[in-house]
C-alpha cells in the first residue's frame, strides 16, 4: 500500500474519510464535505441513532449524491481535546481495515485535529498514517489460490493535511520502524522448515547493508567459548545451532559515557519440540514462534541503524532448535554453562532459560554493558499470569524496570512488573549441581524462570521481558493483524530514543 501526504481537497474518485465528535459535532473538514454533498452527512447521521461520534466508531455512506467519491467514512474521534498519537494510530489501522473488507481500491483521509489537543495536525497526519501501514501487514506469501475478495484491496492512501511536506517529514521515522516491525513479523511467522539456526542468523547479517556490524558464531566457536548450556539444547537437532552478534555504534563517543553499549538478548529457539520432555501436539506448531525473542532484537537492531540512532546497541541472539533424537540432552544431564555454574536439566522443555544463560554470560563478559535487556517467550506461565495483553517484566534494576513500563504506556506494548527474591531463587537450587533448570512444582513459573536467568547475569542492570503471551496474537487489533506481532521493537526503540540518545 502506497501512502503519500498533500494538502487539503476534496477527491474525485475513491473513499473519502472525514471525522465527526462526540455528539455527532462535525469537524471542519465534515461541513465542508457535507455542503458539498448536498448535506449527505447531515442526513446520515440522523439516521444513524446508534453513532455519535465516539472514538472508534464508524459510518459508511455508500454513493453520496453530488460527489464522484464512492463513498464518505465518517470517522468517530471522541472528545475534541481527546485525541493523541496512539488514537490516531488507531483509527488508521481501523481504517484500513474497514476499507479493505469494502473492497476499496484507493482512500484520502480529512481527518481534522481540534485545537487544545495533546498532537498537532502534522504528527497526528503521520500518526494517522504510521498506524494504518502497521494494520496493512499481510503474512500471506505460501497463499497460493485466493481469490480477488479474499485480497487487500487498499493499493492507495492518501493523508489530507496542512502543511503537508512536514507531515511527509514526520512520517519517515515512522515508516523506518514500520518496515523494522514488518521485518520481525516475517521472522517470526515463517514456519521452522524456512526459518532455522542458520538462515535465522543469515536474515540477521543482512543488517551489514545498513551499517550493523555482525558476526555469526559457528557450533565449533561455541564449544571453545565453553557454552555449554546453549550446545546442549540444539544437539538433538540436524540443524546446528548458531549465535549472532550485531553491533550498532552510533554515539560517536570513543572512550565517553555513552561508548558503553545499551544490550539486547533475544531467546532464539526456532522450533520447540520440548526435546526428550516432549509436548503434546495439540499446538506444537505454534513452537515456530518460540524464536520471536531473537526476532525482536533483529528488528530492533534494524531500527536503530535504519533511523542512524546516536547510541551504541549490541544485540546478541542465540538460536537453536530443540529436537528429540537419539542424541538429545536427556532430563537429568548436567552442563557446565559458559559462566563456569552447572546446570541440572530436569526438564528439557525449560530449554529457553539454557539458551539465554550463555547468551547472556557471553554479552556481559565480552561487551561489559551498561545494562542489558533478554526478551524471551520463555514461559507459558506468564499467559496464567497476564494473558495476551501485557508481557512479564523482571529487572534487579528500579530505574530500569520503571523505563521500560512507561515507553511500553508510550507506544501500547505494555509491561507488568513481577517480583524477583532469595525465596523463590532457593527453589532453583540442585541437590547435584549449582542450579536446576526448574522449580519443584508448577506454581511461580515464570518467576522461578526469571530467577534461573538471573543466576547469568552479575550485578549488571538487567531486565528480562517474558513475552511468551504477547508475541503472536489469534485476534486482530487495531495495529496488529493476527499473527505475529513483533511485540518489544517500538518498546524498545522508544526506551532507546527516550533515555540513551541526549544523555
Amino acid at each position: 500500500m502506497k501512502i503519500s501526504f498533500t494538502e487539503p481537497e476534496l477527491p474525485r474518485c475513491g473513499a473519502v474519510v472525514v471525522g465527526v465528535w462526540e455528539g455527532k459535532v462535525l469537524t471542519p473538514a465534515a461541513r465542508r464535505l457535507d455542503e458539498a454533498a448536498a448535506g449527505a452527512i447531515t442526513r446520515a447521521l440522523a439516521a444513524a441513532s446508534r453513532f455519535s461520534g465516539k472514538k472508534d466508531e464508524l459510518l459508511p455512506i455508500i454513493g453520496p449524491a453530488n460527489l464522484s467519491v464512492s463513498r464518505i467514512v465518517l470517522a468517530g474521534l471522541g472528545k475534541p481535546e481527546s485525541p493523541d498519537s496512539r488514537s490516531f494510530q488507531q483509527l488508521g489501522g481501523n481504517l484500513v481495515a474497514h476499507l479493505n473488507g469494502a473492497g476499496e481500491e484507493e482512500a484520502t483521509l480529512m481527518i481534522d485535529v481540534a485545537e487544545g489537543a495533546s498532537i498537532g495536525a502534522t504528527d497526528a497526519a503521520a500518526e494517522l498514517a504510521f498506524g494504518a501501514q502497521l494494520r496493512s501487514y499481510r503474512f500471506d506469501k505460501y497463499k497460493t489460490k485466493q481469490k480477488p475478495e479474499q485480497k487487500p484491496s487498499l493499493n492507495r492512501l492518501t493523508v489530507a493535511t496542512s502543511g503537508a511536506k512536514g507531515a511527509k517529514r514526520a512520517y519517515q521515522p515512522l515508516e523506518k520502524a514500520a518496515e523494522a516491525v514488518f521485518l520481525t513479523r516475517d521472522l517470526v511467522s515463517e514456519p521452522a522448515n524456512v526459518i532455522y539456526p542458520e538462515t535465522l542468523a543469515a536474515e540477521a547479517a543482512r543488517l551489514a547493508e545498513l551499517g550493523v556490524d555482525v558476526e555469526i558464531l559457528d557450533e565449533h566457536k561455541m564449544r571453545d567459548l565453553g557454552m555449554n548450556a546453549l550446545l546442549a539444547v540444539g544437539q538433538g537437532s540436524a540443524r546446528p545451532p548458531r549465535v549472532v552478534v550485531m553491533q550498532w555504534n552510533g554515539a560517536n563517543d570513543s572512550g565517553g559515557a555513552r561508548s558503553q553499549p545499551l544490550a539486547f538478548v533475544g531467546k532464539g529457539v526456532t522450533f520447540d519440540t520440548g526435546g526428550i520432555s516432549i509436548k503434546p501436539a495439540a499446538g506444537m506448531g505454534d513452537m515456530k514462534w518460540d524464536m520471536a525473542g531473537s526476532a525482536v532484537v533483529i528488528g530492533l537492531m534494524r531500527l536503530l541503524a535504519a533511523r542512524n540512532a546516536p547510541v551504541n546497541a549490541v544485540g546478541v541472539v542465540g538460536l537453536v532448535e530443540n529436537m528429540p533424537s537419539g542424541t538429545a540432552q536427556r532430563p537429568g544431564d548436567i552442563v557446565t554453562s559458559m559462566s563456569g555454574q552447572t546446570i541440572e536439566v530436569l526438564n528439557t522443555d525449560a530449554e529457553g532459560r539454557l539458551v539465554l544463560a550463555d547468551a547472556l554470560w557471553y554479552c556481559q563478559d565480552r561487551f561489559k554493558p551498561r545494562l542489558m535487556i533478554d526478551l524471551a517467550t520463555l514461559t507459558g506461565a506468564v499467559i496464567v499470569a497476564l494473558g495476551h495483553h501485557q508481557a512479564g517484566l523482571f529487572s534487579n534494576n528500579d530505574q530500569l524496570a520503571e523505563r521500560l513500563v512507561e515507553a511500553g504506556k508510550a507506544v501500547g506494548e505494555q509491561v507488568w512488573r513481577l517480583p524477583l527474591a532469595e525465596s523463590y531463587d532457593r527453589e532453583i537450587d540442585s541437590d547435584a549441581a549449582d542450579v536446576k533448570n526448574i522449580g519443584g512444582g508448577r506454581a511461580a513459573g515464570s518467576i522461578i524462570g526469571a530467577q534461573f536467568v538471573q543466576r547469568f547475569v552479575n550485578e549488571v542492570p538487567w531486565a528480562h521481558l517474558d513475552i511468551a503471551g504477547t508475541a503472536w496474537s489469534t485476534k486482530d487489533a487495531p495495529t496488529v493483524p493476527k499473527g505475529a506481532t513483533a511485540f518489544g521493537v517500538r518498546l524498545l526503540d522508544r526506551f532507546v530514543s527516550n533515555y540513551y540518545e541526549k544523555d
